[in-house]
């Protein structure tokens, strides 16, 4: 999948993702980096709200797995059963979020499980920065469960 179909996908789909602006910067088998401005993001303090920041997060580790498992063709309904999230710094002017899979190794067992029990969970990591300065870290459990 292409950025600009992985931002098609995201903005027909998921509606907020097109609210808060979402462009989809990087997309690659390890890695997916989606960036976000801060006006329509702005809270009372004139920093990035808390939710869209967490929602940046979550779409980008979504989006990982999502391209991820479509690339090596399993259908699948991916849904994120709990996160956690790190609010390190006040994000004060456009943002972005690099989700990565910690290793292929635990990719592996999830198509595994997936394939064999047409159910899985993995745990996706992303990181959350404005300009060159990481503000936050995510941690998200995302469960596939298979289509036929």
């Amino acid at each position: 999948m292409t950025a600009d179909q992985l931002k098609q996908y995201l903005h027909e789909h998921i509606p907020m993702s097109k609210a808060m602006c979402v462009e989809v910067d990087t997309v690659a088998s390890d890695r997916v980096t989606l960036s976000a401005p801060i006006a329509p993001n702005i809270n009372h303090r004139e920093t990035v709200f808390g939710g869209s920041a967490s929602a940046l997060a979550i779409l980008s580790g979504w989006a990982l797995v999502h391209c991820r498992l479509a690339a090596e063709g399993h259908r699948s309904r991916l849904v994120i059963q709990r996160n956690s999230m790190s609010y390190d710094r006040p994000i004060v002017t456009d943002f972005r979020a690099r989700a990565t899979i910690e290793s292929d190794s635990r990719w592996q067992r999830f198509v595994r499980l997936l394939t064999r029990r047409g159910k899985a969970r993995l745990t996706v990591a992303s990181v959350l920065s404005c300009g060159n300065e990481t503000v936050g870290v995510f941690e998200g459990e995302f469960v596939a469960l298979a289509q036929s």
